[in-house]
């Protein structure tokens, strides 16, 4: 595959091919999935219990959409019943790092962003 040097993409054009990868990190569970995968290799049932409010279906798309795009590796295991373990590729771990700089980032701004919300919603009630 070709590789091209960071200057030839904008990302503010609707052909650049980089969006995707905004799309794929602005899905809501992405995020949580691959913080999840940092701590190392991880079962479905285990991702399922540890992200909370993630439906079966919707954890199983996400996981298949990170696998196509290689930031998961997908392991079955030939037990009864089967277990499936999921990894983060280094090309995950580099993006989970990524994730973790934003979790901590909203750690450390999460009272200022609600002292915000409440100073918008005081302003503005009619």
């Amino acid at each position: 595959m070709e590789t091209k040097s960071p200057e030839t993409y904008d990302l503010f054009k609707l052909s650049c091919p980089s969006r995707e990868v905004f799309d794929r990190v602005g899905e809501r569970w992405t995020g949580l999935v691959l913080l999840a995968l940092q701590q190392g290799t991880l079962r479905f049932s285990q991702l399922r219990r540890q992200i909370e409010g993630i439906s079966q279906k919707v954890l199983t798309q996400t996981l298949r959409g990170l696998e196509r795009d290689g930031l998961i590796i997908r392991t079955v295991h030939p037990t009864v019943p089967v277990t499936v373990e999921y990894t983060l590729t280094p090309l995950g771990q580099s993006l989970g790092g990524a994730m973790d700089v934003l979790r901590t980032w909203a750690y450390t701004h999460i009272g200022d962003i609600n002292a915000a919300r409440n100073a918008y919603e005081s302003a503005n009630r009619d």
